[in-house]
């Protein structure tokens, strides 16, 4: 293969999801479903299945730099994709590895609670998260429970959406796809709000009744994905909100129980 026919690469520092429904293994097929070569940096490992998280082990940060270290070293990285960081520790390393590349993509999935409701982030790095990673990330990809222990406030209307897509894009965030499935009385529609410096817009899809797992990682590794293959950062939103869309269409069980997961190659672009 000639140099000049090398493919992007995507990179996501997240968690791993032994049950491959979510996390790094939903980051990964999410990258190889766009075309985009997909590099990983684990930060935590999780034992986890459809049905919830049973244990969570964090792997020193100094291995965890070591991975982010040799992804850089040899590849043409378009974006970052970040999701599950479990420690003011693991925050602080990967922004200090950021910090020292500079200019890259990021999309920063805020993961701090499972589907399953296990909690994933540890009370002191929420303030790591604010100071350290959100600024200057180019996309903020809250739900809206993420929105409210960010903002340390409630949001349940979608008025209030607009104001918490101000004050997170306040907070330093280059831009904002603030996810209102969770919203209370949604409707039969969803509707996403994507915030910019050029003002605010709704990416709206049916409400599917369905228990999905994995959801918030295939979208930011979607957005990632699309960023790294050169499109505007409202267009990778747009464009990323109906793949998980499709994905959910084409979604399937493969644990005993009922929660489904994303069905990443079936709804390629």
């Amino acid at each position: 293969m000639k140099s000049d026919s090398r493919p992007p690469s995507a990179l996501t520092i997240a968690g791993s999801d032994s049950g491959g429904g979510a996390g790094i293994q939903a980051d990964l097929k999410t990258f190889a479903a766009h075309g985009v070569h997909g590099l990983s940096a684990i930060a935590a490992l999780t034992a986890q299945h459809t049905r919830g998280v049973t244990a969570v082990e964090v792997p020193p940060t100094a291995f965890l730099a070591a991975q982010i270290d040799a992804c850089f070293e040899d590849f043409r990285i378009e974006a970052v994709k970040l999701g599950m960081l479990a420690t003011a520790g693991v925050i602080e390393t990967v922004a200090g590895a950021l910090d020292a590349r500079g200019g890259t993509r990021l999309v920063l999935d805020p993961v701090m609670i499972a589907t399953s409701g296990a909690k994933l982030l540890a009370d002191d790095a929420l303030a790591a998260l604010r100071q350290r990673l959100l600024p200057g990330c180019q996309v903020l990809t809250p739900n809206l429970p993420e929105a409210e222990l960010l903002l340390g406030w409630r949001i349940p209307s979608l008025e209030a959406m607009h104001d918490a897509c101000a004050a997170l894009r306040a907070m330093g965030a280059e831009a904002v796809l603030l996810k209102g499935g969770h919203l209370e009385d949604g409707g039969a529609r969803v509707v996403d709000l994507f915030a910019d410096a050029s003002g605010v817009r709704a990416f709206e899809h049916p409400r599917l009744d369905v228990d999905a797992h994995g959801t918030g990682c295939t979208l930011a590794s979607a957005i990632a994905a699309r960023l790294a293959l050169g499109l505007e950062t409202g267009e990778a939103c747009a464009r990323a909100t109906d793949y998980v869309h499709r994905a959910l269409l084409g979604g399937y069980r493969p644990g005993r129980g009922d929660v489904m997961v994303l069905d990443h190659f079936g709804a390629a672009p």
